[in-house]
């Protein structure tokens, strides 16, 4: 079955749908520096480097589904909270205009949580309406990857549909029983890390892991208001797109509160207090190590694996579409 993805990324949806047994034949990523990671880790997927405003529907090939996970920052609960009214928030109409025009048997639209806010209740309901006006049975819901065999606690909402006339609609898997933790994903990599250079300039060719470096630097007040550190047994904090505010690693104790909104890292175990790498939050994120993210500075890696969607909570949700057009 083909696929097209659009705000594609670094291709977290787009890995577990391959996983899946899909085809992704075209994708859509309007991000520059992003496009070299996308092109050398899907090889076989062209890829449209324009903005989705400029594409006409005629241009997207024919296909059996269309996935993607419009811009997600002008929703988020640490955002503006500006919503559709953003311009970045209106592009969630664009992914329904293509979809409209080409009408493949399903669809998967992916947010954050925050459009759940109250303050954004009339747009999520126009929202919901406009993908039924469009000709599909929706189905909504969030979901904690932690739930589907993701090390991590991240809270995202799903739009999946199917078209009216297939006469199904989708039911989201049951939850996996045994979760995955920071141990099962990255116990290996704890002794071969390196940090960045100056300014956080890559040690690209250096890692004996591609990736795997962490970025340097000082944290914010607001990061040390509170606790940063999950232990080896449990799940990773979610995994964000600024590097400065990746989880600390999971080998430091527990940060100490000594006021309210002020933590501290334990006295005498500062050495262990450093951000997780690239590749451990890649690693947490499930992409396969196989998956390399190219860039200069460490923090644009950041960026682009903690913007993606887990592979594979995308690969469980795939899996059950398939059994449904199957």
């Amino acid at each position: 079955m083909k696929v097209v993805s659009f705000f594609s990324g670094a291709g977290g949806l787009d890995i577990g749908f391959e996983k899946a047994g899909f085809d992704v034949i075209y994708a859509n990523e309007y991000d520059k520096s992003i496009w070299e990671t996308y092109e050398k880790n899907f090889t076989n997927t062209q890829l449209d480097k324009r903005s989705i405003c400029d594409i006409d529907s005629d241009e997207v090939p024919d296909c059996d589904g269309i996935i993607g996970g419009p811009p997600c920052q002008s929703w988020s609960e640490a955002g503006t909270l500006k919503g559709i009214d953003d311009q970045r928030g209106q592009l969630f109409f664009e992914f329904i205009r293509i979809l409209k025009a080409k009408q493949p048997s399903f669809f998967l639209a992916e947010n954050v949580s925050g459009m759940l806010a109250s303050r954004h209740s009339k747009a999520l309901k126009n929202i919901k309406k406009l993908f039924n006006d469009c000709g599909y049975e929706l189905s909504f819901e969030m979901l904690n990857a932690s739930d589907y065999g993701v090390p991590q606690d991240r809270k995202r909402v799903f739009f999946i549909g199917y078209r009216k006339d297939l006469k199904k609609k989708f039911s989201f898997p049951s939850p996996i029983e045994e979760k995955k933790t920071l141990k099962d994903a990255i116990w290996d990599l704890k002794d071969t890390v390196l940090s960045a250079q100056e300014k956080n300039h890559s040690n690209f060719d250096q890692c004996k892991l591609h990736n795997h470096e962490y970025a340097i630097g000082g944290f914010s007040m607001i990061y040390l208001s509170r606790n940063r550190v999950r232990s080896w047994d449990q799940q990773s904090f979610t995994i964000q797109a600024g590097g400065r505010h990746a989880p600390i690693h999971p080998q430091a104790p527990k940060m100490v509160k000594v006021e309210k909104n002020k933590q501290i890292f334990a006295e005498g175990k500062e050495d262990l207090y450093r951000r997780l790498s690239v590749r451990e939050c890649a690693r947490v994120q499930t992409f396969p190590d196989d998956h390399i993210f190219y860039y200069k500075n460490v923090l644009n890696g950041y960026k682009m694996v903690g913007n993606a969607v887990p592979a594979k909570l995308a690969e469980v949700l795939a899996r059950q579409i398939r059994k449904d057009m199957s």
